[in-house]
This record gives C-alpha cells, sequence and structure tokens, in this order.
C-alpha cells in the first residue's frame, strides 16, 4: 500500500439549511472546491450533508471528488468522506467508491482521513492501492 500526504486548500463554499425546526437537529447541505498539494496533485469538489446537534458540533457524511493527479499517476476518483465538526474545527475519515477510479487511477482502493484545524487549510492521507 502507498501513502499520498500533503495538504488541501478550500477555494470555495457554500451552506443551505435543508431542515430547522425548534427542538431538532439542523440538516444542512456543504457545498465546496478545493486545491490539492503533496502527494494528491489536483482540484476537488464536495458535497455533505451536515447534522448539527443542538450543541452546535455536527457530523457530515458525504462525497468528495478529485480530478488530478496521485503520485504521479493522472485520472479522477470519488471518495466517501464522513466525519465530525465541532468549535471551528473538522475531522474526517475518506474511502476511495470502489469502481469510481478514471485514467491511470483505475482500480484504486484505499482510505484515508483529513483534519481541518479551522481557516482554510487541511492535512490529508491517503493510504492506496492500485490493481
Amino acid at each position: 500500500m502507498s501513502r499520498a500526504a500533503g495538504t488541501f486548500t478550500v477555494t470555495g463554499g457554500s451552506e443551505q439549511t435543508v431542515r430547522e425546526a425548534p427542538g431538532e437537529v439542523k440538516l444542512t447541505r456543504v457545498s465546496g472546491t478545493q486545491r490539492f498539494a503533496g502527494g494528491i496533485v489536483g482540484e476537488g469538489s464536495v458535497e455533505w450533508v451536515f447534522c448539527y446537534r443542538p450543541n452546535r458540533s455536527a457530523r457530515f457524511v458525504g462525497f468528495q471528488r478529485i480530478e488530478g493527479s496521485i503520485d504521479g499517476r493522472s485520472g479522477s476518483l470519488v471518495l466517501e468522506s464522513t466525519g465530525d465538526h465541532e468549535g471551528g474545527r473538522s475531522k474526517g475519515h475518506w474511502r476511495v467508491v470502489t469502481g469510481s477510479g478514471t485514467g491511470d487511477l483505475a482500480g484504486i482502493g484505499g482510505k484515508g482521513s483529513f483534519e481541518a484545524p479551522g481557516g482554510s487549510e487541511v492535512t490529508y492521507e491517503l493510504d492506496y492501492q492500485l490493481s
């Protein structure tokens, strides 16, 4: 298994409330774009659903698409993304969606993690294999 590590910068985003009512959790839809550097070089886009708890922390789930290269191999892939957000910080996990790799990344599999301490720069690691 190989490891790609580096940073990505959040380059844009929006959040729309899907459901909010007194005494209930708040659901939102979050869209974003990123620019990757390090082991992954390229552009990313993400669609998440956030579930905000009464204490304002949140759990999120979604899909993140990356187009570019991983350790010099060009193509695209989709990652299933899950995590938690609290106090401006986010931590999450990735799993490569089977069959989503294209180009030199066809057949890619793996999992990883990311951490955003606040602000637009996020660190990541992706452990992957190509079949």
